[in-house]
């Protein structure tokens, strides 16, 4: 596999295993809960793994999407954790959207120059 491909692709594995990896944070609610209630908790619990696995699949086809709202992810998460947490903490979550997102961004700059050279090519003469 040629370096292109790898950094297109990338990014697309990995947020889909760093939305799983979110997704397990929402098993908490099986001690907690049962019945009907269960299944309500665990729904609200991966509502932001949702909505990580819709910005995924908007951001395999357009790449800066992915890189501005893993950004904005990171960031978000330490801002509400606040600044007065040990590293550790931050990197867990926001270590691994922030290495997406600077994966998507990679791929957009990749595909950007991929785009020009098909078009001269495929110009009608």
């Amino acid at each position: 596999m040629d370096k292109t491909k790898i950094i297109i692709w990338l990014p697309r594995i990995l947020g889909i295993a760093f939305v799983l990896f979110l997704s397990l944070f929402a098993t908490d609610v099986f001690g907690e809960y049962s019945g009907a209630e269960l299944v309500l908790a665990l729904l609200i619990h991966l509502i932001p793994s949702f909505i990580l696995l819709a910005v995924v699949a908007v951001a395999w086809k357009w790449e800066l999407v992915g890189a501005i709202v893993f950004l904005a992810g990171a960031i978000f998460y330490v801002y509400l954790v606040g600044l007065g947490q040990p590293w550790q903490l931050y990197a867990l979550i926001s270590g691994p959207a922030l290495v997406v997102s600077v994966l998507y961004f990679f791929a957009w700059c990749q595909k950007r120059k991929i785009k020009p050279k098909e078009d001269e090519t495929s110009t009608p003469a």
